[in-house]
Formats: C-alpha cells, structure tokens, sequence
C-alpha cells in the first residue's frame, strides 16, 4: 500500500510494511461495524421491532455477526443471518433471479421515466 505524503516526510515514509496495512484494515473493519451496529440499533429503535435479517456479503462477517447477536440479544431480540454460502453479493442474486425467470419465460415491463425533479407534494401518503 502507498500513501502520498504532504509537506516534509521521507521517501520511505510513504511505504507501509505488512503488520501496518493490517492495522489499518482491521480498525476500518471496526469502525463499519461501529457505524452499521449504531444503524441496526436505530432502526429497531424507531420500528420497535424485535428481530433483524442481514442479507447480501456484509453477513459474511464475523465480527459484524457476533456485534449484531449481542446487540439485539441484549435487548431481547434476534438477528437471521443466511448460512456463508449464502452471504453473496446482492447484484449476483438479483441476476440469478433475474436468469431464473428468463428461463421460465417471464418477462415484464418495467420501464418508468425518469424524474429528476420530482415534486415531493406530488406523491401520495404514506
């Protein structure tokens, strides 16, 4: 990994050795797990729902996983994780669906037009 120094550092100051880059990799895995546990915890807060389902590849990992259990166990809820072979990335299964019923013959419209200035007042409720 090389960075770019700015202002006054060495050449070699700009090279990172093994042990380094894995520091660095691993606090980042902590801080997204941080960040993703606050936003779990938040919208079970604001839903008042008990029980979590994590999809796609972010469920592969370990320490998200044991955060999350601990995090909804503490408050008397669950967390479903699909089995790791399952923790793909999510544009891989929407192909797959999308090539299952191709094969089937199952096609649909979805075209829309594109609004890029789309008036809010104009939508209905929620």
């Amino acid at each position: 990994m090389r960075f770019r120094c700015r202002g006054r550092c060495s050449r070699a100051a700009g090279t990172l050795d093994e042990r380094r880059r894995g520091d660095i990799a691993r606090e980042f895995q902590h801080a997204v797990v941080d960040v993703l546990v606050a936003k779990a915890r938040a919208a079970l807060d604001a839903t008042g729902h008990s029980r979590l389902v994590v999809a796609g590849g972010v469920g592969a990992n370990r320490e998200l996983r044991e955060r999350l259990v601990a995090t909804a166990g503490a408050r008397g809820g669950q967390v479903y994780f699909p089995d790791l072979e399952f923790c793909t990335d999510n544009g891989a299964m929407i192909a797959l669906v999308g090539a299952l019923r191709l094969g089937r013959a199952q096609t649909h419209d979805y075209a829309f037009s594109v609004r890029p200035r789309w008036d809010l007042a104009s939508l209905p409720a929620v």
